[in-house]
């Protein structure tokens, strides 16, 4: 279990600087839209989401999926915790996304994605707990989920890479 562990902590590190560059440089280098965007929207679900007249459900469903990936590695990493616990560091990562946004002025920090991004990791929560009752060996199902994050993250790193260069 202890390869295990290690492995999932540094796949959880790869994820997080992933996650902080999608999330608040929005996979651009070199960042050129700093200091030029400050606005907060408190107000759930509201214009921020409406484009046209119509809702953006791609971007609401971008934000779950983006998070559901810390709901798995925390519920690896920490399964002992309890489930408020675990919500609780989900819901402060994401508001962390956020409160840099605005302290940067890069984007709109806004209510709608702290719900969709927290809601997204307790999706992950619910799909380690799940795969963990299906299959009841949870070393089995955190070495598949390992393997199953490196394969993402390599993707992931390479997408990003392709971004990035592209931009350059």
């Amino acid at each position: 279990m202890k390869d295990t562990s290690k492995i999932t902590k540094i796949l959880f590190i790869i994820y997080l600087i992933a996650l902080f560059e999608i999330i608040i440089f929005k996979l651009e280098i070199p960042f050129t839209k700093m200091g030029y965007l400050r606005s907060i929207n408190l107000i759930p679900f509201s214009e921020s989401l409406i484009v046209n007249g119509v809702i953006d459900f791609s971007e609401i469903f971008m934000n779950m999926i983006i998070f559901i990936p810390l709901g798995i590695y925390i519920e690896m990493l920490f399964s002992k915790w309890s489930t408020i616990k675990k919500i609780s560091v989900i819901f402060i990562v994401t508001l962390i996304c956020e409160i840099s946004q605005f302290i940067m002025a890069i984007g709109t920090s806004d209510i709608t994605d702290i719900i969709n991004n927290t809601l997204g990791g307790i999706i992950g929560l619910l799909i380690m707990y799940i795969l963990v009752k299906l299959f009841k060996d949870k070393h089995k199902i955190y070495k598949l989920m390992n393997i199953v994050a490196t394969i993402g993250t390599t993707f992931m790193a390479l997408l990003i890479s392709i971004v990035i260069f592209a931009n350059i």
